[in-house]
């Protein structure tokens, strides 16, 4: 169960891998697979494969952060279990057998020694049935308190779904956004550079980072007013107009601050070495794919782009 009110740490191995037997087989696997699947071990002391497999399936599972859980079984010490279950259908003549459950019933299973990919790819399978435990949800709770202007509610709940699932894309570019809206720029760059590698280059963080840059930019933003003055004396002053396309930005316009870039870009494309289009990228890097600012705005930059 996902807790809102701050990290929380995964489960320990302990509740996650147990030793199976006659008695507690209905409450470890067949009601315990009622909320989560249950991988089973079928294994024995003589077996050789079984001394590979076993430990690489716990390191599985306990990657799993709970998504999974792992019975095991020594069919020696469980000989009237096993062979009722093997009259029901489980094929345990040979060993090691992994059966999986769910819901109380078997789901999927393999036979002998595998590579830890497979293994890998078994456990993945599994934890796909029981969904994400919720963090999806929460993810959408946490964008919401950050829609309505509860940073701080939202960095806390993003935090606590990172202490969950640490490589969370959603979750952790929520963190880095939540910082930005409180204004901590500097922990919201210290998040970024300290981003796991499995998602560093997730969509979800490049927008964050589009959205560092510009906070950054609309930090040493001059005044708007004057800046509008000043490109409408001038028109030709291509850096005033950069600078009030970053002006508008701060205060909030975005597609008003798109507009300038754009004219801009008509204007005079190479200045100041492609200024103009490097700063609408960042803009449309920092929106959401399906903001209709962006949409708009890369309509009309590749029209210009391929005129």
């Amino acid at each position: 169960m996902l807790e809102l009110d701050g990290l929380q740490p995964g489960p320990a191995a302990g509740d996650l891998i147990v030793d199976g037997t006659e008695e507690n087989f209905m409450a470890v696997v067949v009601e315990a697979s009622q909320e989560v699947p249950v991988v089973v071990d079928f294994w024995a002391t003589w077996c050789g494969p079984c001394k590979t497999l076993g430990p690489q399936l716990e390191a599985a599972v306990i990657a799993a952060k709970g998504k999974v859980k792992m019975v095991k079984i020594d069919v020696d010490q469980n000989q009237r279990l096993a062979q009722a279950l093997a009259q029901q259908g489980l094929p345990l003549q040979s060993i090691p057998t992994v059966v999986a459950f769910y819901q109380g019933r078997p789901v999927d299973m393999f036979q002998g020694a595998v590579p830890q990919s497979e293994i890998k790819a078994f456990i993945d399978k599994l934890t796909g049935l029981a969904g994400d435990g919720g963090l999806g949800e929460a993810v959408e709770a946490a964008e919401q308190m950050l829609a309505d202007g509860e940073a701080a509610d939202a960095a806390q709940t993003f935090a606590a779904i990172l202490g969950e699932e640490p490589d969370h894309a959603g979750a952790y570019g929520g963190l880095v956004r939540a910082h930005l809206a409180i204004g901590e720029l500097d922990q919201a760059e210290a998040l970024l550079a300290n981003a796991p590698e499995a998602i560093a280059t997730s969509p979800e963080l490049e927008a964050a980072r589009a959205q560092l840059e510009l906070a950054r930019q609309a930090a040493d933003a001059g005044p708007l007013a004057e800046l509008s003055a000043a490109v409408e004396a001038d028109p030709t002053d291509h850096q005033a107009r950069f600078d009030y396309a970053q002006a508008l930005y701060a205060s909030g316009d975005v597609e008003a601050a798109v507009d300038q870039l754009l004219d801009l870009f008509t204007r005079d494309r190479e200045w100041n070495d492609g200024a103009a289009k490097a700063q609408l990228f960042t803009i449309f890097e920092a929106l959401k794919p399906n903001d209709p600012v962006a949409l708009k705005g890369r309509r009309k930059l590749s029209s210009l782009l391929f005129a």
